[in-house]
């Protein structure tokens, strides 16, 4: 295929501006496999820990090659990651940028995305396939890397906004997991956010359903090392084949996902008990595409959807909704499923938290 561009007369500013920014993101992007590497070899973390390192320092500190740090600590200060000093050829990682890159504890955290770019990376092949058949691409056929690193990702949010901020945000939620509550955690993942929730309501129980046996297998084995396996269980069942009756059906950044939203949401308003709610937490996300531009939120999820939301969804021979459906398009799925009373409850920079009752 030959493509032909008119080419006669550009707009020679414009070219220029765009020509650079393209090179800019280039330079993002080749980066992109350093940061990675600069978390999976403990490099930000040793940064974080000391005050100056020159980069002989840094690779006895690190047990690395001294050549190969050299060029990735150069790098890093080009693109003004770390700190460098002429005078005495030393690099640095200032708290501001530690917080980001080598702290994970912190909402400021964004390492964790760099993993799940590599495991995109990786499935290259599979969603260039994918994008000429219009076949989907499961969640179990990606890479390794893609479950700890989405786990990784969205819990940073979970242990800093779901106690403290999302579960206040909808009404008596708070007394109610207080009190007891049996909840069900539908697309479960590694199990984070049930473990997270179990931590501070101890009088509830929890279990998680996810089709994928090796997140569900993590899932298990880190209740147990958090101390609330007791209280908290995992099994393997897709979004309309798991049993029970529950007070709560949460989907945490996992409804968009499915090939059939509509369905889910149906067996969970079947699997709740009487006065029961569904609490879904879904990325934030503008109704049209014109509101979405220039946002670098939205930038970043519409990224992640073109690559791992819609073809899982289309693996599940589903609706694709993509990450960035809306809060219209969200609501109308509830209203489609029966959930009449549904409300976005609250909006949160990353996120929307959407409530309704049975």
């Amino acid at each position: 295929m030959t493509t032909t561009i008119d080419a006669t007369a550009p707009d020679l500013e414009a070219l220029e501006a765009f020509a650079t920014k393209v090179a800019i993101d280039r330079a993002a992007a080749y980066n992109g496999v350093l940061v990675y590497l600069g978390d999976r070899l403990g490099i930000w973390r040793a940064l974080a820990a000391g005050a100056r390192f020159t980069s002989a320092e840094l690779a006895e500190r690190c047990g690395l090659s001294e050549r190969y740090l050299r060029e990735w600590l150069s790098t890093q200060a080009a693109i003004g990651y770390v700190d460098y000093d002429a005078a005495s050829g030393s690099f640095a990682l200032p708290v501001e940028k530690a917080l980001v890159l080598a702290d994970e504890d912190t909402p400021a955290s964004g390492i964790a995305g760099f993993e799940v770019i590599s495991a995109v990376w990786a499935a290259a092949d599979q969603l260039a396939h994918a994008y000429a058949t219009g076949e989907g691409v499961g969640w179990h056929e990606h890479d390794a890397r893609l479950y700890a690193g989405v786990d990784r990702f969205f819990g940073t949010q979970y242990r800093s906004t779901l106690v403290q901020e999302w579960i206040p945000a909808v009404e008596g939620l708070e007394e109610s997991l207080g009190a007891g509550l049996r909840v069900l955690d539908v697309g479960c993942g590694l199990g984070t956010a049930d473990i997270v929730m179990a931590g501070a309501f101890p009088r509830s129980t929890f279990t998680g359903v996810d089709y994928h046996d090796e997140s569900v297998r993590r899932a298990v084995a880190a209740a147990a090392e958090a101390g609330v396996g007791d209280r908290v269980g995992f099994r393997v069942a897709d979004a309309t084949s798991y049993d029970g009756e529950y007070d709560l059906i949460c989907f945490f950044d996992s409804l968009h996902d499915l090939g059939d939203p509509v369905g889910a949401l149906q067996h969970a308003r079947r699997h709740l008990a009487p006065g029961g709610r569904i609490f879904a937490v879904e990325p934030a996300a503008a109704d049209t595409l014109e509101e979405a531009v220039g946002s670098p939120v939205a930038l970043t999820y519409f990224a992640a959807s073109s690559c791992l939301c819609v073809p899982n969804s289309i693996a599940q021979g589903g609706a694709a909704l993509g990450a960035q459906a809306g809060p219209a398009r969200l609501l109308e799925v509830f209203r489609d499923a029966g959930f009449t009373d549904a409300r976005v409850a609250a909006r949160a920079p990353y996120n929307l938290l959407i409530e309704a009752t049975g």
